[in-house]
């Protein structure tokens, strides 16, 4: 949605709908404390990965005494990563403290086998084991206890997630991380943050005008987004854990497509304040504003390379919108994609590798992929109205917004765009996804 301002046409005729409202005198937005969101979602799952670790897995002993059914949580996790397949092992009434047949679960086709327990505490707690034992090798990984309370038990279950996709692929686990999306319900525009799984959804922000753009801080403590409060484009601050907001640009004319810089120093936003829209960077308190490109065209969706050293972004210098790259300190501009007529919304892997993007494809728009090293472009979809593509922290999924079967969904799919999990809800227009950051800590 960062692109409604400047180029048409665009992916969803929703876009078009905001195109008309922008002109109108804006009302104020309004802070919400931290609640339930409107929807939950559904995760539905589809394809085969080309290489699938055998995990077996049960519910976990005395789950029945939690409100939360970890063990199903573990496998949905592990599942939309498209790098295991689950086997139940519910019948074996396994726990952390069993000790497992090896040679019987190779000849069940095991790789690896999880096992844990729930148990309330007097206190309202939940403390939470796991252990995870290597099959193949006959080996006990090893395992956690986590003393929760009952509304960090989703939590808890993406944290095993992620200790057992470490251990078993030796890359990050994303789980327990969390996204963000702006939804619609009628005219009532909300900013959400959420699970990576889409669930345990908390309303940041609501507003009965547009809120677009979202973009995570570095360090996973702030979004910076596009409000139309006050009757034009400013980009706004806000606190996640505190809702504390403030303005970052409020120039003259248009303020949109906000973006960090990997240090968290910096941010690049679209500003039309010398006439045109064009790239401009400016501190974080607002301050310290330096032009980074200058040209007769639309130059915006400015996102950095991993390192901070360049700056890729949307420009029709070249008579339809493609992707182009600027070193981040300024210079000349280059051409990054090619292939088909309309080419927006770049996001860069944070491993380096990897530049995601929407293009045009006979009239459809879809998720591509190019690989850096070698300028190797793969179509990652097949729907016909993706938008705002954004990495996990571990470079490993992608997520965007699109419409399946006739309704908005976010969708997560494999870099390979062989495993594709839909979250769907029924009660809300969900749009702009974008991933956080891994932290050393949430709340």
């Amino acid at each position: 949605m960062k692109l409604i301002t400047d180029f048409a046409p665009v992916p969803f005729a929703r876009r078009q709908a905001v195109l008309g409202l922008m002109g109108l005198a804006l009302g104020a937005a309004a802070l919400v404390l931290p609640g339930p969101a409107q929807a939950q979602f559904r995760v539905e799952i589809s394809g085969v990965g080309a290489t699938q670790i055998p995990l077996a897995l049960g519910k976990f002993k005395d789950e029945s005494r939690s409100p939360q059914p970890l063990a199903a949580i573990v496998k949905a996790d592990l599942e939309r990563s498209g790098l295991f397949k689950t086997l139940d092992a519910t019948a074996d009434r396994l726990d952390e403290t069993s000790a497992p047949n090896m040679a019987d679960w190779r000849t069940k086709g095991a790789d690896a086998l999880a096992a844990g327990s729930v148990s309330p505490l007097a206190d309202g707690r939940f403390d939470v084991r796991y252990r995870l034992w290597d099959v193949l090798k006959a080996k006990n990984q090893g395992g956690h206890s986590l003393v929760v309370p009952p509304a960090d038990l989703r939590l808890a279950a993406h944290r095993i997630a992620d200790d057992i996709y470490e251990q078993l692929t030796g890359d990050k686990g994303v789980f327990a991380t969390r996204i963000a999306y702006v939804s619609k319900v009628g005219r009532r525009y909300t900013l959400l943050v959420a699970d990576a799984d889409g669930e345990n959804a908390q309303a940041a922000l609501t507003s009965q005008q547009p809120i677009i753009s979202p973009a995570w801080s570095p360090d996973g403590r702030q979004l910076a987004y596009v409000s139309f409060e006050g009757g034009k484009a400013v980009v706004v601050g806000q606190d996640i854990s505190t809702g504390q907001r403030r303005v970052l640009a409020s120039f003259k004319g248009t303020n949109s497509a906000p973006t960090w810089s990997p240090d968290g120093r910096q941010l690049i936003v679209t500003l039309s304040r010398e006439g045109g829209s064009q790239l401009y960077v400016i501190g974080t308190n607002g301050e310290g504003v330096r032009r980074l490109t200058s040209s007769n065209s639309i130059d915006t969706e400015a996102a950095f390379s991993s390192d901070g050293s360049l700056v890729y972004f949307v420009s029709d210098r070249g008579g339809s919108p493609q992707i182009y790259k600027v070193p981040a300190a300024g210079g000349n501009a280059q051409r990054v994609t090619f292939s088909g007529p309309y080419n927006i919304s770049p996001t860069l892997s944070p491993d380096g590798k990897w530049l995601a993007y929407i293009g045009q494809v006979s009239g459809a728009f879809r998720v591509h992929l190019m690989d850096l090293s070698s300028g190797d472009v793969r179509v990652l979809t097949e729907t016909r109205d993706d938008e705002s593509p954004s990495f996990a922290p571990n470079s490993r999924l992608l997520i965007y917004a699109t419409r399946s079967q006739g309704r908005d969904v976010l969708m997560t799919t494999s870099l390979d765009g062989r495993i594709k999990a839909t979250l769907t809800t029924s009660q809300a227009d969900v749009r702009e996804p974008v991933w956080g950051p891994s932290v050393a800590a949430r709340p």
